[in-house]
């Protein structure tokens, strides 16, 4: 089988780095679209908190923050069905590089296994200062429990811009309940 060249690197294995770089390709779809939901969730959080904040509309920043909580939800959602691309991008890892130490051992010949996703795995350990530049990064391994996908809805880059809406949202609902939501009209 003839490997596959990608940016110069040579793939041992043509049908897998294909499918790996078709992985990567859909992944990276995916963040165009959380993009796209996080645009709209923050537009329509803000701009009914700030109409609830302009004419003193206690429904308004509830909108505000129920509309955050519907955007955090579906940002979640679409996270979820992107990590599960992982996994297998991860076993394609794994594969690429175990073949490729069986080929190339005690031979000159030099061939790549992608490791994009690993890197990413490892990339603390960089800014920590547990791992230098100069030292070799361990063979990719399988996902297992301990590197476990995360739970999205938790993740800070999910979380982050909605729950700042819903906060604030649920925050000055409350104040408009008593009568003291604060207006600007």
């Amino acid at each position: 089988m003839t490997p596959i060249r990608h940016s110069g690197r040579r793939y041992p294995n043509k049908v897998l780095a294909k499918e790996y770089f078709a992985l990567l390709d859909t992944v990276r779809s995916y963040d165009e679209r959380l993009m796209t939901v996080n645009g709209w969730g923050i537009t329509l959080s803000l701009a009914a908190l700030g109409a609830g904040f302009q004419t003193g509309h206690a429904g308004l920043v509830l909108v505000a923050a129920l509309s955050g909580a519907a955007f955090w939800a579906l940002e979640a959602a679409f996270k979820q069905f992107e990590m599960g691309y992982y996994v297998r991008m991860r076993e394609i890892e794994v594969q690429q590089s175990i073949q490729r130490s069986t080929e190339t051992a005690g031979t000159a010949q030099s061939s790549f296994a992608p490791q994009i996703d690993w890197s990413w795995r490892n990339a603390s350990l960089y800014f920590w200062g547990r791992l230098t530049p100069s030292m070799a990064l361990p063979p990719p391994k399988r996902y297992h429990k301990e590197f476990g996908l995360m739970f999205p809805l938790l993740l800070h880059q999910v979380w982050l811009p909605h729950a700042l809406s819903v906060m604030a949202g649920a925050v000055l609902f409350a104040l408009g309940v008593i009568g003291r939501l604060p207006t600007h009209a």
